[in-house]
């Protein structure tokens, strides 16, 4: 299964707007796509395209998180939601 790791960037972490970017983004993909944070076993992951989910993970800024997916273009999939993660959408 391909994983990736991110950098959490946004200054708030994983809430509110730069959540809801993320979660939007992983749900338009036809994957199941699971975020956890860097260390926690992969059962443990939660639903990527849950704002729920991810406002609970309480990922801050700096925090490392594994993405994980599976299926024809997952690799893709993961890549541009690194991509989210890695910019920091409160600075737009």
């Amino acid at each position: 299964m391909p994983e990736r790791t991110a950098t959490v960037a946004s200054r708030v972490g994983l809430h509110a707007r730069p959540a809801a970017i993320f979660a939007e983004a992983a749900g338009e993909y036809d994957l199941d796509i699971t975020i956890a944070r860097e260390g926690e076993p992969a059962d443990e992951a939660m639903d990527a395209a849950s704002i729920l989910s991810l406002m609970s993970l309480g990922a801050s800024h700096g925090d490392v998180v594994v993405l994980r997916a599976e299926g024809d273009g997952a690799d893709d999939a993961l890549n541009h939601l690194v991509q989210i993660l890695e910019t920091d959408h409160d600075a737009e």
